[in-house]
């Protein structure tokens, strides 16, 4: 029996000997790889992790004098406040179906965009389609905010002074209607972010082996079987990926599209209003950081729950598609 359990202790031995040699070894083989993270690494510890502390104001009654640690204790209080009110419905389903929207609608348009771009035999008109669908992620919201305003003014909008007047319609105001918004986001947000999507899953459809293309051009497939069975079955595991990235931020809004877009107009709120929005316009006009900070903690486990799901439910289809 004692040599039983000594075998087992030593076979639990050499077991972690092996991976502690297993693991020293792929360290030195990856040294440099591991070195060009650490900086993204160092960042993303100071910028997501050393704040993490901060989530203690969703439980607190925060005042500037006391502090943080300070503060009188609310324990639920700001998240009772918070879903009492009308908003946390009208902030909560804006972002969810907004972002539901812009995920499928994105996704569908990236691929379409990349598998167009894949049909281009020119390298030089290739490259130009690249930069050019690239171009209006790279830039600011603010100017996209003035670009739309320059479409959209009452009095001198493009739409108004031109394409309406064409139609015989009359004048809109635009930023005084909620009705449109829904539309002119959707579509400034596929304006600014299908090029880069694009670019990325372009990527992945040139690594793709030339091989099956010219094995079912002989078997005599036509442009959208092999677009179908081939190119799109190929880059499903970068799409999964990148789906799955826009679901942990399916809670998350793009600050700029919907405050600096609308240009915070009063009239558009209901139409507007996002958990960001919320939270920003709780901060600099009520000055209830206890709230706001419960409605940011709110939107952190509820993004974390719905990539889990995600992610388990793809588990389920394919493991080697899943991230984790």
């Amino acid at each position: 029996m004692q040599e039983a359990v000594q075998l087992d202790r030593n076979a639990v031995s050499t077991a972690k000997i092996r991976r502690v040699s297993t693991f020293r070894r792929q360290l030195k083989k990856y040294k440099w790889l591991l070195l060009m993270t650490l900086p993204g690494v160092i960042y993303l510890f100071i910028n997501n992790y050393i704040p993490m502390y901060g989530v203690i104001l969703a439980f607190k009654n925060y005042n500037y004098v006391d502090g943080i640690w300070g503060s009188e204790w609310a324990g639920l209080d700001n998240f009772k406040f918070l879903f009492n009110s009308q908003d946390a419905y009208v902030i909560t389903r804006n972002t969810f179906l907004y972002n539901f929207v812009f995920i499928v609608l994105n996704l569908v348009l990236a691929v379409l965009a990349a598998l167009l771009i894949n049909e281009i035999r020119d390298k030089v008109i290739t490259r130009f389609y690249q930069s050019t669908f690239l171009l209006p992620h790279i830039i600011s919201m603010v100017v996209v905010a003035y670009l739309v305003y320059s479409f959209l003014n009452v009095e001198s909008g493009l739409v108004n002074r031109l394409i309406a007047k064409w139609f015989g319609a009359e004048a809109v105001s635009w930023y005084g209607e909620p009705r449109y918004w829904p539309y002119i986001l959707v579509i400034v947000n596929a304006w600014k972010n299908v090029g880069y999507l694009s670019v990325i899953y372009f990527a992945a459809i040139i690594g793709i082996d030339k091989e099956y293309y010219e094995a079912a051009t002989i078997d005599g497939a036509s442009k959208w079987k092999q677009m179908t069975r081939i190119t799109i079955p190929l880059i499903t595991p970068v799409l999964t990926t990148m789906t799955l990235l826009a679901v942990s931020g399916i809670l998350r809004s793009d600050f700029g599209l919907f405050y600096q877009v609308p240009m915070n107009t009063g009239a558009l709120i209901p139409t507007t209003n996002t958990i960001d929005t919320f939270v920003y316009r709780a901060m600099t006009q009520s000055g209830d950081i206890g709230m706001s900070s419960a409605a940011g903690f709110y939107q952190s486990v509820v993004c974390f729950v719905l990539i889990l799901a995600a992610n388990a439910a793809v588990r389920r289809i394919n493991k080697r598609d899943a991230l984790f």
